[in-house]
């Protein structure tokens, strides 16, 4: 349904988007999810036509919608895609029944069926008892909803979302997430949402782009990701809590983890060593793969403990089921595996 072909788009010198090829089927549910900055909006701008890709090409089930290497793009009123922006962007002179019923207006949608269309949607996202009032008599969370009822309310086959939770509390974000899988299982549309929130792209996502710098890291599914992280960004990025990654260096006859001599055969001699947070334990000094840090964090996290801990740069994050007696500031040992999980080269690429 969607297909993105070599998409690149440049302000002046600066590329935001490089070169990036991703294709899924109808009905998919693709998140965007990297860092501020990443070039994940303004990528999702080039999907809703606000943009003119620089190169490359975006297909809509077959047909191009826009062509970077022509300069040409097709109208974004034409392309049978719905935008839900951050800030909501209700027209606040119009009711919520106003509000939803203007889009079914501007394609000339008969006034019988216009009707009947605005209820179906105002009662599928549970709105319909706020029909007749204005914006700012509702709260953020039901603003939401309008603003996802007035995209939905033409039935496009593509939905774009842009950070559509970032302005809710934590309890209505987990709310929305649901209503919001569940609306995408209703309507059936294509939807690409954007996103800084692993944990929203791991539960929302068939599939999922990391990006960084402009570039996709990896694309795939949430699992795979979590699974087999293709590159030492990645492999920090996603997860909760991340992976661990620190640096083996050569050093005389041996190598060291973190500046300490430690028994490790690395697949090269400069590289990036993975360690999943479960893996690690809080040992003693008297371990020979064990790292002295200051504790910097602990809490509590599906009936185990997080416990994090600083030395210089290097911050490492060890998940252990009996909670540590230290306190906040002591020096603690994290203890590695004798075996990382994966390394990467020193780009941050996965080495097989």
């Amino acid at each position: 349904m969607l297909e993105i072909k070599h998409l690149t788009k440049r302000f002046g010198e600066f590329e935001a988007v490089k070169d990036v090829s991703i294709s899924v089927p109808d009905g998919a549910f693709l998140v965007l999810l990297g860092p501020s900055g990443c070039g994940k909006t303004t990528l999702l701008r080039m999907l809703a036509g606000l943009e003119l890709p620089s190169e490359g090409q975006i297909l809509f089930d077959g047909t191009i919608v826009s062509d970077g290497d022509r300069a040409w793009s097709a109208d974004p009123a034409k392309r049978n895609s719905g935008l839900v922006f951050q800030s909501y962007a209700l027209w606040p002179h119009m009711s919520v029944r106003g509000n939803v019923e203007w889009p079914l207006k501007v394609m000339k949608m008969p006034t019988a069926e216009r009707t009947k269309r605005i209820d179906d949607v105002l009662n599928l996202l549970d709105i319909h008892q706020l029909a007749d009032r204005y914006p700012n008599e509702i709260s953020g969370g039901q603003q939401q909803r309008v603003a996802i009822a007035r995209t939905i309310a033409p039935k496009p086959s593509v939905l774009l979302f842009d950070e559509p939770l970032s302005n809710l509390d934590a309890k209505l974000r987990v709310e929305m997430r649901t209503e919001l899988m569940r609306l995408h299982r209703a309507t059936g549309a294509t939807t690409v949402y954007v996103t800084h929130d692993q944990i929203e792209a791991m539960t929302m996502a068939s599939h999922v782009a990391v990006m960084n710098g402009g570039r996709v890291q990896q694309f795939g599914a949430p699992a795979e990701l979590v699974e087999r992280p293709e590159t030492a960004f990645v492999a920090t990025f996603v997860g909760t809590p991340p992976n661990n990654v620190i640096e083996v260096k050569k050093n005389g006859a041996g190598y060291t983890i973190g500046g300490r001599h430690m028994p490790v055969d690395p697949p090269v001699d400069d590289c990036l060593a993975m360690y999943r947070a479960d893996a690690l334990r809080i040992g003693s000094a008297a371990s020979q793969r064990s790292l002295p840090m200051e504790l910097v964090e602990v809490s509590a996290i599906a009936g185990r403990t997080m416990v994090t801990g600083l030395s210089d740069a290097l911050r490492l994050t060890a998940i252990v089921d009996v909670p540590v007696k230290a306190r906040i500031g002591d020096t603690v040992e994290f203890e590695l595996p004798e075996t990382p999980q994966c390394w990467f080269t020193p780009s941050g690429e996965r080495i097989s």
